[in-house]
């Protein structure tokens, strides 16, 4: 309902690129580009500074996304709650999540969608990204939220939010300087998830397209779960590679501290996953909840 040539600027401003909006929307950029000059016509002001193929805010423009940002949110809220009144919203939602998700990211979200829809109950089981994948093919869910790779032909995986996997250490009992190399990280004594992990999926191909095996690596302990490995590092000077969303307690507490890997980082996404043709109108409620949330 809202103005579409919002929504192209939008788009604009935050890939910084007309072509990928272009294609995200479907439309030619000939067609992207017509429609910010007609903003910046009405508005009388330069939206995008450009230099070659390169574009960037300029003032007007930030601002102008900061609006715009408000504006989907306060739209996504209508949709919610229209949605809420004219499906009489009850029921219960069963999903599945892996133990980094459900630990640190999903209870700000679940706490979120119970206010706006009271009357839909929230059952949740924890496992790893293998487990969640195999409960959703068997039905026993409807909806998982993921961190692994892999990719089922039965399962639709969106991506939900974005994650890093960082090396970190004890603060207190590790020496060890804030930038090392791949070589010497050969060298340090490693804790790691267990197999089917999600994490342990991501890091592993990581590694790989640096040429470097789990099997090369001095893996001192493994663990199947977050929590126990960052107790066993508050208690050793171990390295493991975590996700910035499980370490930020300690992180703000100065009990772990992150190692920097020069020239290497490690970047995924959480991703929900559904059965190919799913219509279950819950799981595709928090779904569309979630990824139009207020916290990033």
């Amino acid at each position: 309902m809202f103005d579409f040539r919002l929504k192209v600027f939008h788009t604009v401003a935050k890939r910084l690129n007309f072509t990928k909006a272009a294609k995200e929307l479907f439309i030619t950029q000939p067609a992207v580009t017509k429609h910010i000059h007609e903003i910046e016509g009405f508005y009388k002001c330069q939206l995008f500074e450009r230099n070659g193929t390169r574009i960037k805010l300029t003032p007007a423009g930030s601002t102008l996304l900061k609006h715009t940002e408000e504006l989907f949110n306060t739209y996504r809220n209508i949709e919610f709650d229209m949605a809420a009144i004219r499906e009489n919203t009850k029921g219960t939602l069963r999903l599945g999540a892996s133990t980094t998700v459900a630990q640190y990211v999903l209870p700000r979200y679940f706490a979120a969608f119970k206010q706006k829809f009271a009357d839909v109950k929230i059952e949740m089981i924890t496992g790893n990204t293998e487990d969640i994948e195999n409960l959703l093919t068997e039905n026993k869910i409807g909806l998982g939220i993921i961190e692994g790779e892999s990719k089922r032909p039965k399962l639709k995986y969106t991506q939900f939010l974005k994650d890093e996997i960082v090396l970190c250490t004890n603060s207190k009992r590790s020496v060890t300087p804030k930038t090392i190399g791949l070589k010497e990280l050969q060298k340090l004594p490693l804790i790691f998830r267990e197999q089917g992990s999600g994490s342990l999926e991501v890091i592993a191909a990581a590694l790989k397209e640096r040429n470097i095996k789990t099997s090369d690596l001095n893996i001192e302990m493994v663990f199947d779960s977050t929590e126990s490995i960052k107790s066993y590092l508050l208690q050793a000077n171990s390295f493991a590679f975590l996700s910035i969303h499980s370490i930020l307690k300690e992180l703000e507490h100065n009990e772990l501290k992150v190692v920097d890997i020069k020239d290497f980082t490690i970047e995924r996404y959480f991703y929900f996953i559904t059965q190919q043709g799913d219509v279950h109108h819950l799981n595709r409620l928090f779904l569309k909840f979630a990824s139009a949330d207020n916290f990033r």
